[in-house]
């Protein structure tokens, strides 16, 4: 059981505090509440580019790297179409240059030209790299926008198009700054061997002075229901084909999201699930199959991918495919899948659960969901699900009519 206290400051900043004394080290996660849903359709990748400009030092703090390296410690961040989080960890006895390093972020970043086109060209220069020069790396640029027609997230993280990132200005950026980035679009969570009464003095000393803002009130187009299918083929420069098919679903915090997930892990997850048993070591029609789902705050995708061997024709593939998914529709799983899945599920947790900084990026995220009790609970929510409910939601999720599918073709 991991023991939490939460606590407000004045200027809506949440904390969610584990002790833990066993440990010498402190972890900090700071989960801001925007992500690439939160942009306009004609300029995208703001979240990711404030992701690496949050990097280029603060008001006070000219490189932010540097001090974190002579206390000990690692940070990191990632961001995603609904959160961008922030996370370091160094010893316990450095933990107040976390509260000076993210209160200095949080209350002035330091904006310039220059620092904002050193960022541009990082950024352009990995969209390069990671999507258009490399084998299936414009998968989800081409599978997004076939999946959405209307919400947000029919664009990439990384942006829709590399001239949305050349083309930010100065004032964007610090629009974007000061609409999201302050203390109540903000939750810190710190997992370490202080007591709660300490991180609240340091919380004081450091983040109190941070001048509160009203909170943006997301209001995003909601996804029509898809009913027809949809399909694109491209030739690219591919060893193999591939293919994605992608299955609108419903959001992170559904009550129906664990039982999807277990039809995914069903599916997909490992060399023991159903698809990679069948269609590779059986079948011998791919050499890599698997399923996953997105995992996204809204609504969002069960996706099954796979490459093609040689000997495999395309239309072979798709109906493997469909043979497995029907019998998953048909009879779910057995008794002893379903055992399997959820003691992987529970191990999984637990695993998640060990280090310090994993504590306090799940309590954050959790905390985002208004749960932060699924740090104990989510295997529970799991071993709820029953047969007959993943046979009905494969029913209502896996539908002909509402599967995207994406073809790599080699040029």
């Amino acid at each position: 059981m991991i023991h939490f206290e939460t606590f407000t400051l004045a200027n809506g900043l949440q904390f969610i505090v584990h002790t833990d004394k066993s440990t010498p080290m402190f972890a900090m996660s700071i989960l801001y509440d925007v992500g690439s849903r939160d942009e306009s359709y004609d300029k995208t990748g703001f979240a990711h580019l404030f992701e690496h400009l949050m990097f280029g030092g603060s008001v006070h703090i000219p490189v932010y790297d540097e001090p974190v390296q002579f206390a000990g410690g690692i940070n990191n961040a990632y961001t995603n179409n609904d959160i961008t989080h922030y996370f370091l960890s160094l010893p316990a006895s450095n933990a107040e240059t976390a509260f000076w390093l993210e209160s200095d972020r949080m209350s002035g970043l330091a904006f310039s030209e220059k620092s904002l086109e050193v960022q541009k060209q990082v950024v352009v220069e990995e969209f390069r790299q990671n999507y258009l020069n490399q084998p299936y790396g414009d998968a989800w640029l081409l599978l997004k926008p076939l999946a959405y027609t209307t919400h947000p997230y029919r664009w990439n993280t990384i942006g829709m198009q590399i001239e949305h990132i050349q083309q930010a200005s100065l004032d964007e950026v610090k629009s974007f700054f000061s609409t999201y980035y302050h203390p109540s679009n903000a939750i810190v969570s710190i997992s370490s061997n202080l007591d709660s009464d300490k991180v609240y003095q340091l919380a004081e000393k450091w983040f109190s002075p941070i001048a509160a803002k009203p909170k943006k009130i997301r209001s995003l187009p909601v996804e029509p229901v898809q009913t027809q299918a949809r399909r694109l083929s491209v030739k690219r420069q591919v060893p193999a084909i591939s293919i994605y098919k992608a299955y609108p679903m419903c959001g992170r915090d559904h009550p129906d999201y664990y039982a999807t997930d277990l039809i995914s892990d069903l599916l997909g997850t490992g060399q023991s699930s159903r698809l990679h048993k069948k269609l590779v070591k059986q079948q011998a029609l791919f050499s890599d199959i698997g399923a996953f789902v997105t995992g996204n705050i809204d609504p969002g995708l069960l996706v099954v991918t796979g490459k093609l061997l040689p000997e495999t024709s395309i239309e072979q593939a798709e109906q493997a495919i469909e043979t497995e998914i029907a019998l998953v529709k048909e009879k779910g799983p057995s008794l002893h899948e379903l055992r399997k899945l959820k003691n992987r599920i529970e191990t999984n947790q637990a695993i998640e659960n060990i280090s310090v900084l994993d504590k306090a990026l799940n309590l954050a995220f959790y905390s985002y969901l208004n749960k932060p009790e699924l740090i104990n609970t989510l295997a529970a929510h799991y071993r709820k699900v029953s047969k007959d409910e993943i046979i009905q939601k494969a029913n209502e999720v896996l539908r002909a009519e509402a599967c995207n599918t994406l073809i790599y073709q080699p040029e």
